[in-house]
Formats: structure tokens, sequence, C-alpha cells
């Protein structure tokens, strides 16, 4: 009995939010489908109409109830991330984690077991990473497991979050979910995806010739790509920094860790200020601002770009309070005049503006080209509407100008700091890097 009362619950609550590799079973997938013709969603950082774009198709009667928890979470549920509603993968009648009998195991999905671990690269606040082999075919790949939060709070809305949107999503810039696997326990749950032989944080921490500005302009060309192809498709990152930012021994930049990325839409729903990083962080996020767009990738964006081109981070703040200083030591004071509504953010009362009516971007970049500046300030705007987007500065002058951006085959390689990633990904890493 409890065996298919488990499954039963098994069914209706973990099933149908682990989405594609349960089509065995004949599950039918909730699928975000942009309409042809759709206003591309780049050309602006106006909100971009999402229900329109969507197509949900049809669950069987059992799934219903999970469902519309699924449907909740992937149409950019509101803020407090808390109300939605959580998942246990527990014994209906005991309240123990459950074992999976092999050839029993829901959905059919592979198990871990299929995988050989080599060693651990890296850890996150939402699991371990493992490099691993897949003895079928001998492919190396990353493994995540999936950290349940206190066991009883089931799979944490972070991870089911990045499993939907990283099951949609196919770009070469753009990490790769190939499937999610299972262990012999209910709470065992992997994702496999693609493997990358390095993280952009530990090489800059590490390597002991900084990046040529060729090879900083294929770097960042790379990841505006694959921003401009998330953007696209309605999806704003929210977590945007040198540590997510993985790079092949090909060259080949990509974005990784989807955990707070969100659908977009209009009209806006609120979501917390308290995403992103706080040395990459917007101006708008810091002054409490619930009302996220694109423009809150774009200035990560500008924060990357000049890292690499500095060698250093440019707002290592400590603090909100600090964090806000740099900026306006940086980019001077703003006002009404540059920024409308500017003080009418719910945290402007909460701080003393300093008054600094310079920007410093030349001075701390005096060997960067005209063009250079330009992208700078652009991604730097304080208006998030006038701030670049990922289309606008892929078209900048910047990357059309010598040196020219390197090929991504003819970027250097770091065969020292291959498979070696422990410390250097994921919160332990970013814990030595910033201090939020």
């Amino acid at each position: 009995m409890i065996k298919y009362a488990a499954h039963i619950y098994y069914y209706e609550k973990i099933s149908t939010l682990l989405f594609r590799f349960l089509s065995l079973c004949g599950l039918v997938l909730l699928s975000v489908i942009p309409v042809s013709g759709h206003k591309r969603a780049h050309s602006s950082h106006r909100f971009i109409p999402l229900s329109p774009g969507l197509k949900a198709t049809a669950f069987p009667a059992p799934c219903v109830r999970a469902s519309s928890v699924l449907a909740k979470m992937t149409d950019a549920a509101p803020e407090p991330e808390l109300e939605l509603e959580q998942i246990r993968l527990k014994s209906v009648r005991e309240e123990k984690f459950i074992s999976v009998p092999e050839g029993d195991r829901l959905g059919q999905c592979r198990s871990v077991k299929e995988f050989e671990k080599l060693n651990r690269i890296g850890e996150g606040t939402y699991g371990i990473v493992y490099r691993a082999r897949d003895t079928r075919n001998n492919e190396i790949v990353a493994l995540k497991k999936v950290r349940m939060d206190k066991e009883k709070d089931g799979i944490p809305i972070s991870s089911l979050r990045e499993i939907t949107l990283l099951l949609k999503l196919r770009h070469p810039n753009i990490v790769e979910l190939k499937e999610v696997v299972v262990g012999n326990h209910l709470e065992s749950i992997f994702l496999v995806m693609g493997y990358c032989e390095q993280d952009l944080a530990s090489l800059l921490e590490n390597m002991q010739t900084p990046f040529s500005e060729a090879q900083v302009k294929c770097i960042c060309f790379q990841l505006l790509t694959g921003l401009q192809y998330l953007h696209e498709n309605f999806i704003v990152h929210r977590d945007l920094k040198v540590s997510n930012l993985l790079m092949t021994d090909k060259g080949c930049v990509k974005i990784a860790d989807f955990g707070l990325a969100r659908a977009y839409s209009i009209p806006p729903k609120q979501m917390t200020p308290k995403v992103v990083t706080l040395w990459y962080r917007a101006p708008e996020l810091l002054l409490g601002s619930t009302t996220q767009t694109t423009a809150i990738d774009m200035w990560a964006v500008g924060c990357i770009l000049a890292e690499l081109l500095a060698h250093k981070p440019l707002l290592p703040g400590t603090s909100e309070i600090q964090q806000i200083d740099l900026i306006i030591q940086l980019l001077g004071t703003p006002n009404e005049n540059i920024w409308p509504g500017f003080s009418k953010l719910p945290l402007v009362g909460q701080y003393t503006v300093r008054k600094q009516p310079y920007n410093n971007l030349k001075h701390k970049f005096p060997w960067l080209s005209e063009a250079g500046l330009r992208l700078l300030n652009f991604l730097f705007m304080y208006d998030p509407k006038k701030r670049a987007t990922a289309e606008d500065s892929l078209a900048s002058s910047y990357f059309k100008e010598k040196p020219l951006p390197c090929e991504p085959q003819l970027m250097p390689t770091f065969p020292h700091h291959r498979n070696k990633r422990v410390s250097s990904s994921g919160a332990e890493n970013q814990a030595k890097r910033c201090k939020p």
C-alpha cells in the first residue's frame, strides 16, 4: 500500500514538475512557444507581453494540481517564493524517504548508476557538481545533484525553475541540460549537463597573464549573443556574474546557473529586488525597485566587461550602501533629469546620496577607445529604459574596431585549472569574491 500511495503522490507532485524526461509515461508537458511574428523582446527594455506567446498543453487528470503549480511557477509568479507549493518526496503513510526498485523507476528516467563520477568540480547554493562519464557513450558530462533544503521542503523552487528553463533553451552560449536522472531514493535527483572545463571566475583569480582586449571582446561577444537569445525568449537571468560564465577548451562561453532566472510579462509582476550578486546589481535593484526587465542583466554585462578589461572587479562593495556609493563615485549622482522616476524609488529616502557631478569612466579606463567608452556608458545608463540592450551592444562599433574579437578556438586553454574547480564555482567561490 505504501508503495502504491507513494507512486500516486509521486505522479501528482513530482512527475509533472520534472517535465520532458517523463514523456515515456505519456505525460504531455507544459511548453512555452513564442507566437510567430510576436514583437522581439530585445528591441527595448519595455515589458513584452508574455501571455499571448504562451501555449499550455493539457495534462492528464491525475496531474491537474501539479500542473497548476507549474503554470504559476513558469509565469513569473510574484514573490515571496515561499508562497509556492513545496514538494515533499516522502512516503505518504510513514513520512520517510522510500527507495524505488531498479526496474520500476517512475518515468523510466535513467539511473545515476549509469554515470561514473570522476571528481567533484563545484558546489553551489542548490547542489554539488561532479565531472562524470556517461558509461553508455563515454561522454564527459557535469552531473549536478539537486540539493534538498532540509529534506522536508522538497526540491527547491529555484532548481525547478532551472530545470524548466534549461529543458527549453538550446543555444551554443547557454549551458545545456541533457537529461534528468535519479538515484535509488526519491530525494536523489541529478541534472546531466554539458561539461565545461573551466569557469571565468577561477581563471581571473589564478591566470598569470590577463586576457588581452581581443580575448575580452571574444568572451563578451559570446555572452551578449547568448543573452540576446534569452531576452528574445522573454527570460531574464537575474544573476549574471563571472562565476556563472563557463568556458570550454574550445573557447566557447556558456551562461550557467538559471536558479534565479524568470520569464517576464506585461503587466509587470512584482519580484524581489534581492537578486543579482551585489557587485553586479543594477542601481534600480539597490534602490528597491520590484519592477525588473532585461536591463538588470545588461548592467551586469557592463560590470563583467569592465572587470575583464581592468583585471579586477569594478564595483566591489561590501554592503548595499557602499555599493550605491561606489556607483555614484564612478558615474555621478543620479537625478530626475537623467533618470525619470528616480526620486520615487522605495529606498531613495533611506540613503544620503552624495553630490558627485562627474562621470569617471574615462579616468578609470584612460586607454580604452572612444567606442569602448561609449559601450560602457550605454551599459551603465541609470535609467533602465535607456540602457543598452544585448542587440544594441552586439552592434557596437567596439566589436568592429581593432583589435577585433579573436576566434573562440584561438582562446587560450588552461589545462592546470581543468577538473579542479571545487572552490571556484557557485556560492563557495562567490563568497570569496563578494559578500552580499
